[in-house]
């Protein structure tokens, strides 16, 4: 079996296109780890790099500690890349809302060329929330003691408005090159090039995190390990069935029969014959994931610092309730990764265009009647299998966040080992390699997932 995979390997590179192909996605990613790395002028960003890591366990379990996760570092290095691409996902997803619910949006969508202004209305949309996400986080920097609790001595060598419209104006535009350089991979390179940014921000922190899973079981001298073997077997296995239910699931679909007729084209005559349209399970993938988390991100550090300036407990509270570790956040998270999956489905998956297409091509599914009854049918069954799709994520997601609260274990080995990351970790990946196994199936090579692909039926 590696030796199979290692000849995959090899005929990726005996391609010229899908070769250029690679390498320029990798150079791109770590372009992109650079600006992960390099800090904006007049900030200290090895002091608070210290800070987090001397209170890991509580900065773990925070959005701040999740949002720096998704940024690669980027948050707590002080660096140009410090907002991340979360903004442009913001910005997509109220686009995507606006069409649902706003004709002309929706009418332009559907226009030839109008997907391309869709688009730029989203840049010019991520534009603005960068600069509104910049100044709240050059305030932070300002004045870290409000923001990251204990920490002593300033960020800032040179506090004032100068210091806040460079930092802003710096970090919105290192957020504008992140998204144009995830453009770049997707029209030039090989994958979805914002998942694979932000798949390159959390697998970052794999040094940090397999550190913590080692010094678990294996503490520094004169600190009693609280874990044994067993807890070793059970994370493993639960590492093992996480990834595993990944793939499967990823990987399932549904085949729904399609029979085509007879029929004449001037003097030629095709037969008709017998196929199936796959309806993935997981339709989505991990954008509900994604979503979800871009989105319960901000409220709570918003709310929190609403209540400290205005002294109302109100705010405060409702902020800490909806902070990672208690029942509301989870119960928010849950509900909007179901609603994203619906929604994506809602959005990309176009049953009437479909079944057109079907009856224009003489296509039809047996027993089911062409035209409505068949846009009808597909609905229903796009509707089914969604749902089990999105329990799927919802478990992943959330059943091994609960388990790391439950049983103490390091927020770095809960949050990389665990459901989110690890779900955006495999399910990118394994959209890569399909989109690498389409450039070798046409050249008649053998893919990766020739010999595990998947037949789920739901």
């Amino acid at each position: 079996m590696l030796k199979n995979i290692a000849d995959t390997f090899s005929n990726c590179f005996k391609i010229p296109e899908l070769k250029s192909r690679i390498f320029f996605t990798l150079m791109v990613l770590a372009i992109c780890r650079v600006v992960a790395w390099v800090p904006v002028p007049g900030l200290d960003g090895s002091a608070l790099k210290a800070w987090f890591d001397a209170n890991a366990q509580q900065m773990g379990n925070s959005v701040l500690g999740m949002y720096s996760l998704f940024t690669g570092g980027a948050l707590q290095k002080c660096a140009i890349g410090a907002l991340g691409i979360m903004p442009y996902i913001t910005a997509t997803i109220i686009i995507q809302l606006l069409s649902a619910v706003i004709p002309t949006l929706s009418k332009l969508a559907r226009e030839e060329g109008g997907r391309a202004k869709i688009i730029q209305y989203g840049r010019y949309l991520t534009v603005l929330l960068c600069l509104g996400h910049g100044t709240l986080m050059s305030l932070g920097w300002e004045n870290p003691e409000k923001v990251f609790p204990g920490f002593s001595g300033p960020l800032v060598a040179d506090p004032g408005w100068w210091y806040r419209i460079q930092t802003v104006l710096i970090l919105t535009t290192g957020t504008m090159m992140l998204m144009w350089l995830g453009e770049q991979i997707t029209e030039r390179g090989i994958g979805n090039g914002i998942s694979l940014i932000i798949t390159i921000g959390i697998v970052g922190d794999l040094p940090v995190a397999s550190q913590a899973l080692y010094e678990m079981f294996f503490p520094p001298e004169g600190i009693e390990s609280q874990f044994n073997l067993f807890h070793a077997v059970a994370l493993v296995l639960l590492l093992l069935a996480v990834v595993a239910g990944v793939v499967a699931v990823t990987q399932a679909q549904r085949k729904i029969p399609v029979q085509y007729a007879q029929r004449a084209v001037g003097r030629k005559v095709y037969a008709g014959g017998s196929s199936f349209m796959p309806l993935r399970v997981n339709y989505a993938g991990v954008m509900p994931i994604i979503f979800a988390q871009a989105i319960l991100m901000f409220p709570a550090i918003v709310l929190m610092k609403l209540g400290e300036l205005t002294s109302i407990s109100f705010f405060t509270e409702i902020g800490r309730q909806i902070d990672r570790g208690h029942f509301i956040y989870y119960f928010l998270y849950s509900s909007m990764i179901m609603f994203f999956s619906y929604f994506w489905v809602a959005t990309q998956f176009n049953e009437l265009q479909i079944s057109d297409d079907l009856k224009k091509y003489g296509g039809y599914i047996p027993g089911v009647r062409p035209g409505q009854a068949t846009s009808d049918f597909l609905h229903r069954t796009m509707s089914r299998i969604t749902l089990a799709g999105a329990i799927f994520l919802t478990v992943i997601a959330v059943i091994p966040q609960l388990l790391g609260n439950f049983f103490n274990i390091n927020p770095y080995v809960s949050q990389f080992f665990g459901g989110t990351s690890m779900l955006i970790t495999v399910g990118v990946l394994l959209d890569t390699m399909r989109q690498m196994e389409t450039h070798l199936l046409m050249r008649h090579y053998d893919g990766f997932l020739k010999k595990g692909r998947l037949r789920g039926r739901f």
